[in-house]
């Protein structure tokens, strides 16, 4: 699959926010996982949320040149880690992974989950969960059901370095053929990846 991010642009009361951005994701490449760089407030987040259907830009496109998603046949199925958890906070670790997708039973949510977060905390309300917690299980949430795309907002927030190290590994190892992009302060463990450096 080929997605081709061109010319986006994005203003908010009048001030650019994202100007005239380009991109191209090839899925078959082996440089297909892209870092976005830039201070706080440069448009990450923006463009991250365009990418995924949840904002539209004033101008420029998206489109998916080759693959099933291409040319009139499904839309593309985005996995996406936001800067906010947004946990169901009454629901359990396992039941916040389960209710997404009813292919994902809660054996399979819970073998997942037990990857990067203590037993102890699997059938918690995530409420009680440590905020370093409640982001492995957003992770976890976004990964398992099937998609075409990651995204992932600050996905390292609150980690520290161990499990960061753990939750890296966990990302690289399952996310298979699928491009991740990844806006993130925190760089430290993550593998090479092409940058896009927004300015």
């Amino acid at each position: 699959m080929l997605i081709q991010i061109r010319d986006i642009t994005k203003t908010y009361d009048g001030k650019i926010v994202l100007d005239r951005v380009n991109l191209m994701i090839d899925t078959a490449s082996d440089s297909r996982d892209v870092l976005l760089r830039g201070p706080s407030g440069i448009g990450k987040t923006t463009l991250l949320r365009i990418m995924a259907g949840l904002e539209t830009a004033d101008s420029g496109s998206i489109e998916i040149t080759m693959g099933e998603a291409a040319g009139g046949g499904k839309k593309l199925r985005v996995g996406m880690v936001f800067q906010e958890n947004r946990l169901l906070e009454q629901f359990s670790a396992v039941e916040n992974v389960a209710c997404v997708d009813p292919m994902i039973s809660r054996v399979r949510a819970r073998e997942a989950l037990g990857k990067i977060l203590e037993e102890e905390a699997l059938d918690k309300p995530v409420r009680e969960l440590s905020g370093g917690m409640q982001r492995r299980v957003a992770i976890v949430r976004a990964m398992l059901p099937a998609s075409d795309i990651l995204i992932m907002d600050e996905p390292l927030t609150g980690l520290d370095p161990e499990t960061r190290d753990r939750v890296i590994n966990y990302i690289m190892e399952n996310k298979g053929r699928r491009p991740i992009i990844i806006a993130s302060h925190e760089t430290e463990g993550l593998p090479k990846m092409r940058e896009l450096a927004l300015v």
